[in-house]
């Protein structure tokens, strides 16, 4: 409580309920940044996205492909994909699928 004071007294502010963490905040963000910190290790190491859903960006990047030939995919119906709003995701099973049936010998 002494503590306390003494911060409102120097900084002249009064923290409000929204500001203030508590231990299990700490220990929800904690378990949040470890669960993206493997996501990311398993994508590293694996050479696969660490989740199911691609927006447009992740698959360009993805493919080395530019937007036009993306379009093009997906306009032929090559590639599947799902439309939500103005976003188009793309399941990664589908797109390892059109690149091993698109394989040459």
């Amino acid at each position: 409580m002494e503590i306390t004071q003494q911060r409102t007294k120097t900084s002249g502010m009064v923290p409000t309920r929204d500001q203030i963490l508590t231990q299990s905040d700490l220990l929800e963000f904690k378990e949040d940044m470890l669960q993206e910190f493997k996501r990311i290790i398993k994508e590293c190491v694996s050479g696969q996205p660490g989740k199911k859903w691609l927006k447009s960006a992740e698959v360009k990047k993805l493919l080395g492909i530019s937007h036009g030939f993306l379009q093009s995919l997906r306009d032929s119906g090559v590639l599947p994909f799902t439309k939500i709003g103005g976003s188009i995701y793309y399941d990664y099973e589908d797109i390892t699928f059109m690149m091993s049936t698109n394989k040459s010998a």
